[in-house]
């Protein structure tokens, strides 16, 4: 490439920069929805190259998400765990903290949640009321074990200056590792046939009111609802959050106003790694009722990372964006099981919406970091 061609390139960088960094939240979220749908046509292209009918195909995944009660339902069901997920991931993304390991903590927060409900069940009385118990002090631990596996890569960045990228990403794998041998181990449940702990007892359940389906409470909606208010009120309320945002992204300023940035970045990743772990909690007492192989139940850390994205990290963004990733989880289920498509070209199209998602996002973060566009130099 010659010295012009670089000049011309580095010119559509820095103007795509500019724009993206000068770009509202809601245009930032007209972007990811303009992507998610270039993505799904993209998809119905490739439906079609592979020999299947689009139309169908499309109708399909309409019918999946929303088609019946029962899709409705499921779609909910999932969306629960993306928009809680999404959250957790968007604390630490608006505060300038990449936590790529909210898989792990909400792993390891499912994981204490069960753990700590079947031990104490042994010590309260049968019943609602000690259901209640249990239904509170299991939560409470998986809030804490997620919190405590999130502030160890917000520790080794403050005072390490290690990169929380790594980190996080390497404590993911701890966590599936670990905890997969301790279900499969001291754990396990010896009268079951599949690798998993015995299950919650019968009087730890959320009440269903007005759902049908047995994993699905309408306490489960009433916590996410109520954890995206409170951490949206969180960030653009208080002035913690200021400070969260602030020592994320302008360290040297914040610690010039009197704020402890290294203290900062702990609790911004204590934070996400809380919001995780109810995560986990919410699906192991919701949806699971045990834990079972980590590695196999679901990639919801993972995907929240997508979910931020489309919302542009802003937390009332998250809902919508999660019910979008709840909807294609349960469009995807349908489609397995009645329609002739592979299962691989369902997810790839659903990686194509992550991608597509995730590319403008992750470079107008880059562009803040490195101060890419002509406006920053």
């Amino acid at each position: 490439m010659s010295t012009d061609d670089r000049g011309r390139l580095r010119t559509l960088l820095d103007r795509a920069a500019d724009w993206l960094l000068d770009a509202t939240v809601l245009e930032r979220l007209a972007i990811a929805v303009a992507s998610t749908l270039l993505a799904i046509a993209i998809g119905l292209v490739i439906v079609a190259a592979a020999g299947f009918d689009p139309i169908r195909f499309a109708s399909q995944l309409l019918i999946g998400a929303i088609g019946s009660e029962r899709a409705i339902l499921r779609t909910l069901r999932n969306s629960v765990l993306f928009v809680l997920a999404g959250v957790a991931v968007a604390v630490a993304f608006r505060a300038g903290v990449f936590n790529i390991g909210v898989q792990g903590q909400f792993i390891v927060g499912g994981f204490a949640t069960v753990v700590s409900i079947i031990w104490l069940a042994a010590f309260v009385p049968t019943g609602a009321v000690g259901g209640m118990i249990l239904l509170v002090f299991g939560t409470l631990v998986g809030i804490v074990a997620g919190g405590l596996y999130g502030a160890l890569p917000g520790v080794l960045k403050a005072y390490g200056d290690a990169n929380e990228i790594i980190t996080t990403i390497m404590l993911n794998f701890i966590a599936i590792g670990f905890v997969g041998w301790l279900v499969a181990g001291p754990f396990s449940d010896p009268d079951a046939t599949a690798t998993r702990t015995r299950r919650l007892p019968a009087n730890v359940e959320l009440p269903q009111l007005v759902f049908s389906d047995p994993n699905l409470s309408i306490v489960g909606l009433a916590v996410t609802l109520v954890t995206v208010v409170a951490v949206a009120a969180l960030l653009t309320r208080t002035s913690f959050g200021y400070d969260m945002v602030t020592s994320g992204y302008q360290a040297a300023a914040a610690t010039y106003s009197g704020v402890d940035a290294k203290r900062m970045i702990v609790l911004t990743m204590t934070l996400s790694g809380m919001i995780a772990g109810l995560t986990g909690a919410v699906f192991v007492i919701m949806i699971q009722g045990y834990f079972t192989d980590p590695s196999g139940i679901g990639n919801y850390g993972f995907d929240a990372i997508a979910v931020s994205l489309l919302a542009a990290n802003n937390p009332i963004g998250v809902l919508p964006a999660g019910m979008l990733f709840g909807g294609l989880d349960s469009a995807g289920s349908h489609i397995q099981i009645n329609s002739d498509v592979p299962v691989q070209l369902i997810d790839g199209i659903v990686g194509l919406v992550v991608l597509f998602v995730s590319a403008p996002e992750l470079f107008r973060m880059t562009a803040k970091r490195t101060g890419l566009g002509g406006d920053s130099e």
